[in-house]
């Protein structure tokens, strides 16, 4: 059976007890009745459990719970029952077509023209965030409910890219929770530092002096504005999370030593080698968002990369998360997680990469990333197990209102597969001729 038709026979099966709502509806007392429901929690799997959601937030879980009066009572008939995914480090709302230079907003290039280092970690991204973008829906549709915005630099950039957000998904403008910087290092970031990886160090412990004062704001070498040696204090004082995009093992060692020579929370993007440094990194309680499908090495900075990464990292004790960092296709972030645990990472580690991991990782943990009383009722019912990936979204909740599900491509899909009918009776729009027709 096709995804589609397995999309539509599902979504009839349930329509007894769930009434669709489209996004603007207000969320209701809700009563999901036994699913298996993958807490992403302390209480791991719960087969044949209920779910009661009330004013948009879960407010209890477990078997037998009463419905209150006059809450939808949605029967999972014993399917899978998760908290909306991590979309992974994205720029979903910050792109609509990455070729086109106009709708991309998720990069800065100020020293282009001078020909000087620019840096501004004070420039922020989620300002750009339209929540209107086609892609939002794209990925909410496959169980995707919130990815983190990432900042980048082009050429006339800096290593330091700037500074991105937790944004839900469900047509809100705002970011939760507080700002994360973006930091790339290695290999494919030389050309921002005089063609030297050993020069980045130099730079960031520059940053760190001038924040602090060491270095003078008169300085002819200062790097930073005022704006910006404020933003980076908020890092180093109030402990904000810096999220280094690094594959190379003897990189990802340095970057350790730094940051704790520096007392920087650090949390590693990529890490196609960072197996070979699992129990450093699991000392200084780093999470790593890797990509499993990096096995093979597509740069001398990932020449170690490995199916067996995640499931290393998580025995070593590391929190394991995952990116694609495709826009487009955050939706198959659920497949990395597959693959992973394909590869030996246990299958509740591979949930926890997409839903607990970043919570916690990226500071919303008190409202996000698992199903318990007082998170957000933000919910993904499944036709089957998440992470396969012939399993598909039935229906995906956030606050509690059950979101339309629809997306551009689901639009696209059922004009060309309209039915063969005359046009009189709802058949072919008028700009697709019937077979035989000229």
């Amino acid at each position: 059976m096709s995804r589609a038709r397995m999309k539509t026979f599902a979504a009839a099966a349930l329509a007894a007890g769930l009434a669709l709502a489209g996004p603007a509806a207000l969320a209701q007392d809700m009563l999901i009745r036994n699913a298996k429901v993958h807490t992403a929690g302390p209480q791991g799997t719960l087969d044949a459990a209920d779910v009661l959601v009330s004013g948009g937030v879960v407010r209890a879980v477990g078997p037998g719970l009463a419905a209150p009066a006059g809450a939808q009572v949605v029967d999972a008939q014993g399917r899978s029952l998760t908290p909306t995914l991590f979309g992974g480090i994205t720029e979903i709302g910050l792109e609509e077509v990455s070729a086109e230079e106009g709708t991309v907003d998720a990069s800065l290039a100020l020293g282009v023209e001078t020909k000087e280092m620019t840096v501004r970690p004070e420039f922020d991204v989620t300002l750009a965030y339209n929540p209107a973008s086609v892609l939002v829906p794209v990925a909410r549709v496959e169980g995707i409910g919130w990815t983190l915005l990432g900042a980048g630099s082009t050429l006339g950039g800096s290593i330091i890219g700037g500074q991105g957000g937790i944004v839900r998904l469900d047509g809100s403008a705002d970011p939760v929770g507080a700002r994360v910087l973006f930091v790339r290092l290695g290999s494919n970031a030389s050309g921002l530092t005089g063609k030297s990886r050993a020069a980045q160090w130099m730079l960031l412990d520059q940053l760190i002096d001038e924040a602090r004062g060491r270095i003078g704001a008169d300085s002819n070498m200062a790097l930073l504005t005022p704006a910006g040696r404020r933003t980076l204090l908020r890092y180093l004082d109030d402990g904000g999370r810096v999220v280094v995009g690094v594959d190379r093992a003897a990189d990802i060692r340095q970057l350790l030593r730094w940051s704790k020579r520096q007392d920087v929370r650090i949390a590693i993007a990529g890490g196609a080698e960072a197996w070979m440094l699992a129990a450093d990194l699991a000392a200084a309680k780093v999470p790593v968002f890797i990509n499993p499908l990096d096995d093979l090495p597509s740069s001398f900075d990932a020449i170690h990369s490995s199916f067996g990464n995640a499931a290393r990292l998580d025995a070593a004790g590391v929190p394991v998360g995952f990116t694609l960092g495709d826009s487009h296709n955050a939706r198959k972030v659920r497949q990395l997680a597959g693959n992973a645990v394909a590869h030996g990472l246990p299958w509740e580690q591979g949930l926890a990469g997409l839903t607990s991991v970043p919570a916690q990782a990226f500071g919303v943990a008190d409202r996000m990333g698992r199903i318990a009383p007082g998170q957000r009722a933000d919910l993904v019912l499944w036709s089957g197990d998440p992470l396969e990936v012939s399993t598909v979204a039935l229906q995906v909740w956030m606050d509690g209102r059950a979101i339309e599900m629809r997306s551009r491509q689901t639009e696209l899909r059922d004009r060309y597969l309209h039915p063969q009918r005359p046009r009189d009776q709802g058949g072919l729009p008028r700009a697709y001729p019937l077979p035989g027709e000229g």
